[in-house]
């Protein structure tokens, strides 16, 4: 079964937060024009290297149907499912963040991937404990976004899967 891969935007693709200037990135698609004004933050080649992990992708941000719409062309990839938010925010009362349940309700018991800056200890304690397939959650440094050595975590654990 293929695994999720779950991915957060803001501080995970989009860096923020650094100190200095952030590199400027030309679009994958010539003549594309950035549709959100932080959108060159976001290197365009990252959606060739997500695509190489043979995951199937998943939006898990807040952007909602932006992610799509904005996003997806810039990175040369196709519309993505979306995770659908639930209203409440009862992880808020736990230490959870509240993306974590409804990750792993949508996961269903498949294997999953979840990238995204804020995740914490208590994220992955709850997914070990109530989520019965594989998963890796993995937290990205929001001032630089994805880089390579988050890629070898996720591309080793991948592997390791298959083995």
């Amino acid at each position: 079964m293929r695994a999720l891969l779950f991915l957060d935007v803001d501080g995970t693709l989009l860096p923020f937060g650094a100190v200095g200037p952030y590199p400027v990135h030309e679009p994958a698609v010539p003549l594309y024009e950035p549709g959100h004004p932080l959108l060159t933050r976001v290197d365009p080649a990252l959606g060739a290297r997500l695509r190489s992990l043979g995951c199937a992708l998943v939006w898990a941000t807040t952007w909602g149907e932006d992610a799509n719409t904005v996003l997806s062309p810039w990175l040369g990839l196709p519309r993505l499912p979306l995770v659908d938010w639930p209203d409440s925010d009862e992880a808020a009362e736990t230490g959870l963040h509240w993306k974590t349940r409804p990750l792993v309700s949508w996961a269903a018991g498949r294997p999953f991937v979840w990238v995204d800056d804020e995740v914490t200890e208590a994220d992955r304690a709850w997914v070990a404990a109530h989520h019965r397939g594989r998963a890796l959650v993995h937290r990205v440094a929001h001032q630089v976004g994805l880089t390579d050595a988050d890629f070898a975590v996720l591309e080793a654990w991948l592997a390791r899967g298959e083995e």
